[in-house]
Parts: C-alpha cells; sequence; structure tokens
C-alpha cells in the first residue's frame, strides 16, 4: 500500500491551479521520476476541475486511485495512491490536510498562489507519516 502524491489546489475561476504538492516518487525507475511527477500534477489538475464544489470522488486512473475532496470554498485536496490504500484513510488525511491549509494560508493567497509562493511546508511530512511500511517478515 502506497501514497504517491498529496496535492492542494485551488478551484477558481476558470481553472484549476495547484498551490502546494508533495510527491513520492521513489519506486519508480530513475528516469522515469519526472514524467510520472508531472502525470499526477495534471491528474490532479483534471480530477479536481472536474469534480463540483463540496463533494467527495475516488477515480481509477491507469493503476491508481485518485481520492479527491473539494470544498465549499474552492480549496481542493488529491491523494494518489495505490489500489490497496484504504480509501477512507486518503479522505481523513485530506480533511486534516485542507483544514490545517486554510488556517495557515490566507484565503487570499489562494487565487494567486503557486508552489513558489506558498508557504506550508507540512505535505511532505504527511506524506511519509501516512506511507504504510510493509511488515518485514
Amino acid at each position: 500500500m502506497r501514497l504517491y502524491s498529496l496535492s492542494v489546489l485551488y478551484k477558481g475561476d476558470p481553472k484549476v491551479h495547484l498551490l502546494k504538492a508533495a510527491y513520492d516518487v521513489s519506486t519508480f525507475n530513475f528516469f522515469q521520476r519526472s514524467s510520472v511527477q508531472e502525470f499526477m500534477t495534471f491528474t490532479s489538475q483534471l480530477i479536481a476541475e472536474r469534480s463540483p464544489l463540496g463533494s467527495r470522488a475516488s477515480v481509477k486512473e491507469q493503476e491508481y486511485l485518485c481520492h479527491v475532496y473539494v470544498r465549499n470554498d474552492g480549496l481542493a485536496g488529491v491523494v494518489i495512491a495505490d489500489n490497496e490504500y484504504p480509501q477512507r484513510v486518503c479522505f481523513t488525511l485530506l480533511d486534516k490536510v485542507l483544514d490545517e491549509f486554510s488556517r495557515q494560508v490566507s484565503k487570499m493567497d489562494w487565487p494567486s498562489g503557486s508552489p513558489a509562493t506558498v508557504s506550508y511546508s507540512a505535505l511532505d511530512g504527511y506524506l511519509s507519516k501516512y506511507q504504510v511500511q510493509t511488515p518485514r517478515t
């Protein structure tokens, strides 16, 4: 069970843009990592764009499950995980991250923010904390 991506986006007019993201592409071939990360960024934006405000959904994309939560205020979160990762845990993580993000980052910064300008550093920590370690036998 693995988490690959955790993204916070803003769904405004006319389109969705990425505010902050964390990726774990360590299980992929070194030469594939940048294209896998681009795929995850694009997929996260696309799924958030197609989801209505106030909705939660899980979407299968290739061998991944993408879990999206779009709040009524336009803040959205997307987790990309493998098929075995529990859906309930993904939505708990998204709730926690979006609540914390909205407390730490001013709502006025959401429409114009980007990963370079938004100062929120907790995503990498959440991604590694929620990573399920396979038990050694």
